[in-house]
């Protein structure tokens, strides 16, 4: 017989949950059709994020399996878990025992019919992700590896759950989620009293609070069960399908994935509704939920989506609707004849009519001797007015990496060998775990030497094999902006500004911690300790001061400061300083000789570097290129700061 601490812990009721109403629709809906590709819950800290999804659980139908029932499993995928792990592998044990080669499934298998649950969904490697978000839009999972070929079901919910100031999903993933819920600790203190009062009582006496919620669980779940039932009978017309069509295109969404992901969330809440035709409510609804995280195109965007523009879009889309419903009516009708006298002297007619012809000077073009259109090709400002350095627009840094290979802390930039990486190879040393198929050959190359014809397969200390995984890491990105007064100089800082926001807008996509540092009058601030969460970076930049003297020499040695600092700390993420100057050191005394020696100090600390020199006109002191020098790092010009340019000379300095 257990002890009372032996016996498991009732998990906290779904029903109990009080003030996130979305969050709990969402998860609802995906239950009731798991073709909607799962939740992504992105959140502040303590939220009940995990507690929300782990009580969505309770509430799916039973699973058939292997003739017996039993309850729906919850499956939780760690952080660091690999990929044989999360899709299955060769089945070892039967391979050693009977000499077969089998497959054993992994976490997706036993998640079917369940929910899978990644905490921390935005840690996650992006490959496994993708692996991931695939299966949960395909219902299958299809294995070609190591000899294998299997496939099998795995219908599950998929929810990710993500606190943004760790880091952020690049914009390719966001997509592939379904729907999303920004959640939030509420503001009003009766909900926050009565969230509390019931965390206190669920840890004083688990058992009877979830008694206490049985009832309205038990009810959750059989409507749940019933909506399923009746998904496939409630009817999308070409009036909603209209709506849907024109809501995505008002909010330029890329692709067609949220029409469709739209569609499916608006007929699962009719059927949760208990309705038999999607209404417009259910647009709005499931447009609540599709939308927000998809029209973010931007990491600096602000997330969610505007209720005016909503309504506008709605109010657009109804009368969209309502003059193809008047279309179609008239298309029924017999046309009157045309009487040929009421047209007008050109109307309706071509050349054979003595009508304008094509092309001609009636056509609805630009007039040849009018003036161009300045938004048109080669409108616009006129040479003399054009900016001294290239848009913020313009600067696509996106192969910036760090030379070498690195351990993989976690991201996607530079190369790494890590645990977690993509197998490329084997080895004879211990490498990143087992690799099974070259320890098996290795094996079976002695078999005969070792005696065997039937049963096990004979293994020898030497047979095994280590794996060699390769995939991408995340770096520590210090930006040393020059902002001195020669450098806010004719827009100069402007266009400084706008490069750095693009790199930013890059380390947002590859998972890269950033710190900033900017130098001016007689020291060097850092503005922006390293973080992950690089939309706070931005806003110090926009809140920069320029003008006074350039002590680079401090700047450099700052960079150095705090990319020491960080390997005490995070000894797995590589540094890069990339400084954005015109190279005038002028503060302090002997300024230019102290920058180069700073700066022949951060090189000898083996800190990758790259010098982006910010110096314009005619004459040039090329004062930037000397302090790449020093740096041993790469350099390139502001104006030719380009994904080829970056990457070129970043490997260059390897």
């Amino acid at each position: 017989m257990r002890s009372e601490e032996d016996r498991p812990v009732a998990g906290f009721p779904f029903s109990a949950v009080v003030g996130q109403d979305q969050l709990r629709l969402a998860l609802i809906l995906c239950a009731v059709h798991p073709g909607i590709g799962g939740v992504l819950v992105r959140g502040e800290k303590g939220t009940a994020k995990s507690t929300v999804v782990r009580a969505l659980t309770a509430l799916l139908p039973a699973v058939d399996d292997a003739g017996t029932t039993r309850p729906a499993r919850l499956v939780e995928l760690p952080v660091g878990a690999t990929e044989d792990r999360v899709i299955g592998s060769i089945d070892l044990e039967k391979v050693l025992r009977d000499g077969e080669r089998a497959f054993q499934p992994g976490l997706l298998a036993a998640a079917h019919q369940g929910v899978l649950y990644v905490d921390e969904v935005n840690l996650l490697h992006d490959h496994l992700v993708d692996v991931l978000l695939d299966a949960a839009a395909m219902g299958r999972v299809h294995i070609e590896r190591d000899g294998i070929s299997h496939s099998h079901p795995a219908k599950f919910v998929l929810v990710g759950t993500m606190n943004p100031e760790e880091g952020e999903l690049r914009p390719q993933l966001l997509d592939r989620f379904g729907l999303a819920v920004d959640v939030a600790a509420s503001r009003d203190v009766d909900v926050r009293m009565e969230v509390v009062r019931r965390r206190l009582d669920y840890e004083r006496d688990p058992e009877a609070f979830v008694a206490r919620y049985e009832s309205a669980d038990e009810e959750l779940a059989a409507e749940i069960l019933t909506a399923r039932e009746k998904l496939d009978s409630v009817e999308l017309s070409n009036r909603e399908l209209r709506r849907i069509a024109s809501l995505c295109a008002s909010f330029d969404v890329d692709g067609m994935r949220a029409d469709l992901v739209l569609a499916r969330t608006a007929t699962a809440h009719a059927a949760w509704r208990g309705d038999s035709e999607v209404t417009a409510e259910d647009v709005r609804v499931a447009a609540e939920l599709t939308l927000p995280h998809r029209r973010r195109r931007d990491p600096f965007d602000e997330p969610g989506l505007d209720q005016q523009q909503l309504d506008d879009a709605l109010e657009q889309a109804d009368q969209d609707a309502q003059s193809q419903v008047e279309d179609d009516a008239r298309d029924g009708e017999p046309e009157p004849p045309e009487n040929p006298e009421d047209r007008g002297p050109d109307e309706d007619r071509g050349p054979e009519d003595g009508g304008p012809e094509e092309g001609g000077p009636d056509d609805e073009g630009p007039d040849d001797d009018g003036p161009e259109d300045p938004d048109g090709p080669g409108g616009g400002v006129c040479a003399t007015d054009r900016p001294s350095a290239p848009p913020a627009g313009e600067f696509k840094a996106k192969l910036l990496e760090v030379p070498g290979v690195g351990e993989g802390a976690p991201g996607r930039r530079s190369r790494s060998m890590s645990s977690r990486g993509r197998v490329v190879r084997s080895t004879r040393e211990r490498g990143h775990g087992l690799h099974l198929t070259s320890t098996v050959f290795a094996a079976a190359e002695s078999q005969v030497a070792r005696g065997r014809t039937a049963g096990r397969l004979r293994l020898a200390p030497a047979d095994l094999r280590g794996a060699i995984r390769e995939g991408r890491e995340g770096n520590l990105i210090v930006f040393v902006v020059d902002a001195s007064g020669s450098m806010a100089a004719r827009d100069r800082l402007s266009a400084v500004t706008g490069a750095v926001v693009s790199l930013l807008r890059d380390a947002y996509q590859r998972r890269d911690k950033v710190a900033v540092i900017t130098v001016r009058g007689r020291e060097a601030e850092l503005v922006l300790p390293p973080t992950s969460s690089v939309d706070i970076a931005v806003r110090r930049l926009q809140s920069m001061r320029a003008g006074g003297k350039s002590p680079l020499a401090e700047g450099f040695l700052r960079a150095r400061e705090v990319v020491l600092r960080e390997r005490l700390r995070d000894p797995q993420r590589r540094a890069l300083v990339v400084t954005l100057t015109d190279g005038r050191a002028t503060g302090g005394k002997d300024a230019l000789h102290r920058a180069r020696v700073a700066a022949h100090l951060l090189a000898d600390a083996s800190v990758a570097s790259i010098v982006v020199d910010c110096e314009t006109g005619l004459v040039r002191l090329g004062l930037a290129a000397e302090l790449a020098r020093e740096l041993r790092g790469g350099y390139v010009r502001l104006a030719e700061l380009s994904a080829q340019q970056v990457a070129g000379v970043v490997r260059a300095a390897a």
